[in-house]
């Protein structure tokens, strides 16, 4: 009987598992709930079974026909849905020839004015190879010869301009084109150059540009809310003894979020609690996270850190157990989409921090109350408590975090989640997609440091290339005392308005 009673919670388990894997395959990717409304007409309530005959219509009337006005566009070129900027997108000018003007009766037509119209164009790929023509000198008393010196580049003895390694960085972390692509691409334009060429040009620019990065860590460790989260990524191969032929090491990546919304990546080949040691040495403030283990015990033993946790990932829990206890979850789920409505509406005021926090106590605070409450009857039902059960496993998740999942009540610069921060780390889920891994933990931490700078180019509306190009050629030549100054954040106001251009662009 205990044998049958087992196989049946095992049976259990494994359908709520397959219904979670088909809900992540079939199912909407958002986690946005879609509320039902009674009085939401259907499709099949708006159009009938079968059009009516002419005949059950009865007389036909005629109605006059009408014509509706295009809608234009601010910047929108006539006769084309093409919107750019003529002073930022090359323009090729065709001029054609009207057949009128050819004839034995051109004379008879004149030009009253031009129409134009727009069709976007692609190159198979765009490089350009420069060529610095100089001048060979002969000292006609001492007859020596001086050879004018090429213009100072970012590497000495390069072949590379610095657009050349600008593009590469932003093809690979922004739009993911992993290097073997590239290279390819540069065949494709009858360019000759060899992939490693490729990897060591990244490798010396992430060399080059990492100060800049340490400089973003030391401003986000400043912040008093810090946001944390980690995500795996396959690097280096396996090593030891055992490991099957072509298997791959993983690694972490770990985004830390400040309250300037700049982002820094860190590396590290394992998820151990060790490397948070080292990431936040010395920091205080508050940190939210999501509900890994290895995030309470940090700053269970570090004194000035208050852990927060995060309500979207409780709330996982809860859609998990849709299919197990529909009635149950979705009002654990009424309640969390309850707080988010009292969060909209503490945006839409604009409330100061002050008002912010009272606005939570006076509304927020009860819905939380009531929240766990509902989750300690819920645990001791008898009815509900048998192995796997998953509202069982969401009740318990949330009374475990009870404690860090409050926190958010007592200071008003505290999110609810950590959503801000997963859409950050999303560059690296999209990189294992493309470029599959990294060949050697080096490359990963090159990785971190070029997501760093990219990445809060995004937050700060910074444009990469623009950015890239200018921080390049002049963090050779800026001091180390004031290497802050180009950290996206402060390079837009101190230098965005000018900014040094590869001679390409001259």
């Amino acid at each position: 009987m205990q044998r049958l009673q087992k196989k049946d919670q095992e049976i259990q388990a494994l359908q709520q598992q397959l219904a979670w894997f088909k809900r992540q395959l079939f199912g909407r990717k958002s986690e946005k709930r879609i509320d039902e409304s009674p009085h939401q007409s259907t499709l099949a309530a708006l159009f009938p079974a079968a059009e009516p005959s002419q005949d059950e219509c009865g007389d036909t009337v005629t109605v006059e026909t009408h014509s509706r006005r295009k809608k234009t566009h601010p910047g929108t070129p006539e006769d084309s849905g093409l919107r750019f900027d003529e002073d930022k997108v090359p323009v090729k000018e065709i001029m054609i020839e009207a057949p009128e003007l050819k004839g034995k009766d051109a004379d008879q037509y004149d030009i009253i004015r031009y129409e134009h119209s727009y069709r976007l164009a692609q190159q198979p790929a765009s490089y350009v190879v420069l060529k610095y023509i100089r001048p060979v000198l002969r000292h006609k008393q001492q007859h020596t010869l001086i050879t004018t010196l090429a213009p100072a580049n970012v590497f000495d003895k390069s072949l590379a301009d610095v657009s050349f390694i600008t593009g590469l960085l932003v093809d690979k972390f922004v739009y993911h084109l992993p290097l073997y692509r590239q290279h390819q691409r540069i065949k494709a334009a009858h360019i000759q150059i060899s992939r490693a060429t490729l990897g060591q040009l990244a490798d010396r620019a992430a060399r080059l540009l990492e100060p800049i990065a340490l400089a973003i860590l030391r401003a986000i460790l400043q912040s008093r809310v810090l946001a944390l989260d980690e995500t795996p990524s396959k690097v280096g191969r396996q090593k030891a003894a055992h490991a099957k032929r072509g298997k791959m090491k993983t690694g972490y990546f770990w985004p830390l979020y400040g309250d300037q919304d700049e982002v820094y990546f860190s590396f590290s080949p394992s998820r151990a609690t060790a490397h948070l040691e080292t990431l936040l040495n010395g920091y205080t403030g508050t940190l939210v996270t999501d509900g890994y283990a290895a995030y309470d015990r940090f700053s269970a033993k570090v004194e000035g850190i208050t852990h927060a946790q995060c309500w979207v990932h409780t709330r996982r829990y809860f859609e998990k157990a849709l299919d197990a206890e529909p009635s149950l979850a979705h009002y654990a789920l009424d309640l969390i989409s309850a707080l988010y409505s009292h969060e909209r509406m503490i945006n839409e005021k604009q409330l100061d921090a002050k008002a912010k926090q009272v606005y939570r106590i006076e509304h927020t605070s009860a819905i939380v109350d009531t929240f766990f409450a509902w989750c300690q009857e819920i645990l001791e039902r008898p009815d509900l408590i048998a192995e796997n059960n998953p509202i069982i496993t969401a009740v318990g998740y949330a009374l475990k975090r009870q404690q860090a999942l409050r926190v958010f009540l007592s200071d008003p610069a505290v999110p609810l989640d950590t959503n801000h921060v997963e859409r950050a780390l999303r560059v690296i889920p999209m990189g294992r997609k493309n470029w599959l891994f990294n060949w050697s933990e080096l490359g990963a931490h090159n990785a971190a440091i070029i997501q760093t700078l990219l990445s809060t180019c995004r937050l700060q509306g910074v444009d990469p290339y623009t950015y890239l190009t200018d921080v390049l050629q002049r963090v050779g030549q800026h001091p180390a005392s004031r290497v802050e100054e180009l950290t996206p954040r402060v390079w837009k106001t101190m230098f965005a308005g000018n900014p040094i251009k590869s001679d390409l662009e001259l």
